[in-house]
């Protein structure tokens, strides 16, 4: 649907007649109608009844599940509520047609596209294609403001550091396909399954780790995320919402799909290296989380790396994902306390929570798979909120001291974006930005820190129950010392987020006068050079509200997500 969809606008804007005369406004609003039109037909396939053991298509190159259709259904509802929500900026009036800001909704439908064929990949080939087709997407979305250096730099960067990580995979799948000569899913989990060959285990762990470390710096994953806190602040804020939600939800997915099915079959959960450096399957699964100590012992030792001459098992790819885990709970926990920068905090904020949903992912069990689901829906729902209150706050602010004159800017003022254009939105930098907000605006206010509250997961808030249904599921399993760091970041985490909330309800006298004036001077001048949708306003509560009073009505994601869990394990 979506690629006939992206050939049907090709060929409308090649067609002068109607590129000319149709403004990029309706293109964006076609292309969140094919995102809702798409999500309807992935829900009506649910009704298959063979879906729950999975169907292939085009030979087996995707592997249609009942996660994968669901999640694919969220990716697309995400989709369209950022596209219809996206506020819109007049550049201009030319031949009686008012001129928007850059149309973006190809690109966009592009990066989707490979989003959703990742989610059901089922080969190494289907899987390469459609990692790099989604973020060729970003990368342009990065650069999508000519005009700015900074949008420009982080564009560069981002290809850059994501053509590495894409290198990293590509080598991993072509390792895989030398040792086993293989490239569908199934067949490398049955021959892995049976086989008793060391060389091809040790080529296939040597490749599964490749491509699991590519996908970890894809999603800004500790020790692999120094790229994503630059990017993320020098992007504009309504590219920042695709970069940190849209990505991250498909790789996660096929990481499960991966993590999943090995250890169903008994394999990299029980592969061991020897002291002679070969790869060696064992039958019975030896557990790591017996006591603290051997957690302790497992994270720090050499015993990690096989270099201290030890017997003991290493459990490769759920040691990635705990290492992984632990790394971007405690980074993005402590790097957080020092920015000022509101998206720099936001991303390290991100980075914590990958933590939180990669020890989920490490468990596998049933409980865990199912709180990883629900954080992951937790976090999108949450994410998407708190930037589109920031781009309202944005426009706001910027068109208030627009209509100022340099002369009338205070001192204390240096910290805002003052832009006399008119038409030009400068995003939110600095949190200093959002002072006194809370008496200016307060709805919008209350609205984000109503957010900032359930990221740092206050009860009874959605985000406290995802970050406890994590946690107990950890405590369930044994792995008591990571959640003891993990319940111990979620607390010192609440303090940058209660900076924000400071900030918001913090009033600035000195600027208080100012904005008045400016509202009651300019209060149409808003609604004449912008276009914040009221559906923008409309979402922003509606997604507040469902943040806030998620515990009244509980059971439509919890129930969603268990069943998912349970038809992993079960078929």
């Amino acid at each position: 649907m979506i690629f006939i969809s992206i050939l049907t606008l090709i060929v409308a804007k090649a067609l002068p007649s109607l590129n000319n005369n149709l403004s990029s406004i309706y293109f964006t609003r076609i292309s969140s109608i094919i995102f809702i039109y798409a999500g309807a037909l992935s829900f009506n396939s649910l009704y298959i009844q063979s879906i729950g053991s999975g169907i292939g298509i085009y030979s087996g190159l995707f592997h249609v599940t009942l996660v994968s259709q669901l999640m694919e259904l969220f990716l697309l509802i995400i989709g369209s509520l950022i596209l219809i929500a996206w506020p819109l900026i007049k550049k201009g009036i030319s031949n009686n047609n008012i001129n928007y800001s850059t149309d973006y909704s190809l690109i966009v439908l592009f990066s989707t596209l490979g989003a959703c064929l990742l989610v059901s990949t089922a080969d190494l080939v289907s899987m390469y294609l459609s990692i790099e087709l989604q973020s060729f997407g970003l990368y342009v979305l990065s650069t999508l403001y000519r005009d700015s250096e900074s949008s420009t730099s982080a564009g560069l960067k981002y290809f850059l550091l994501g053509g590495l990580s894409s290198c990293l995979i590509l080598l991993g799948c072509g390792l895989i396909y030398a040792f086993t000569g293989l490239t569908n899913f199934e067949s490398i989990y049955s021959l892995i399954s049976v086989s008793s060959i060391n060389y091809i285990i040790q080529g296939f762990s040597l490749g599964l780790i490749l491509i699991i470390v590519g996908f970890l710096f894809k999603i800004a994953a500790a020790p692999l995320h120094n790229w994503s806190p630059d990017v993320y602040d020098e992007t504009p804020t309504i590219v920042t919402i695709w970069l940190t939600i849209m990505p991250k939800i498909s790789i996660l997915i096929l990481l499960l799909e991966l993590h999943t099915q090995i250890g169903l079959i008994g394999g990299l959960n029980t592969l061991s290296i020897s002291t002679s450096g070969y790869a060696e399957l064992l039958q019975t699964i030896t557990s790591i989380k017996t006591s603290n100590l051997i957690q302790i012992e497992h994270f720090f030792s050499l015993n990690l790396l096989g270099l201290n001459g030890s017997e003991n098992s290493i459990y490769l790819l759920q040691n990635i994902l705990l290492i992984s885990s632990l790394l971007s709970l405690i980074i993005g926990t402590v790097v957080g306390l020092a920015q000022t920068r509101i998206k720099r905090l936001l991303a390290y904020s991100t980075i914590s929570h990958i933590g939180f949903i990669l020890l989920a992912l490490a468990i596998n069990t049933e409980q865990s798979i199912d709180s990883l689901l629900f954080y992951i829906i937790q976090y999108s729902i949450t994410n998407l909120n708190i930037f589109l209150i920031i781009i309202a706050l944005s426009y706001i602010i910027n068109h208030s001291i627009s209509s100022l004159s340099p002369s009338d800017t205070i001192e204390e003022g240096k910290s805002m974006n003052v832009n006399n254009k008119g038409n030009d939105i400068t995003d939110i930098r600095y949190i200093s930005e959002l002072k006194g907000q809370f008496f200016a605006n307060p709805l919008l206010s209350l609205s984000l820190s109503v957010c900032l509250f359930s990221m740092a997961g206050i009860p009874p808030l959605m985000g406290f129950f995802s970050k406890q249904f994590v946690l107990y599921s950890a405590v369930q399993s044994g792995y008591h010392f990571i959640a003891f760091v993990a319940i111990l970041v979620s607390v010192v985490s609440a303090s940058y987020y209660l900076k924000i909330i400071k900030v918001l309800h913090t009033e600035n006298t000195s600027t208080s006068e100012i904005t008045d004036t400016v509202d009651n001077l300019n209060i149409n001048k808003l609604n004449d050079d912008t276009l914040l949708s009221n559906f923008h306003s409309f979402l922003i509560s509606t997604l507040t509200l469902s943040i806030l009073f998620f515990i009244l009505k509980p059971s439509l994601i919890l129930n969603s997500t268990q069943l998912l869990s349970l038809s992993l394990f079960n078929f």
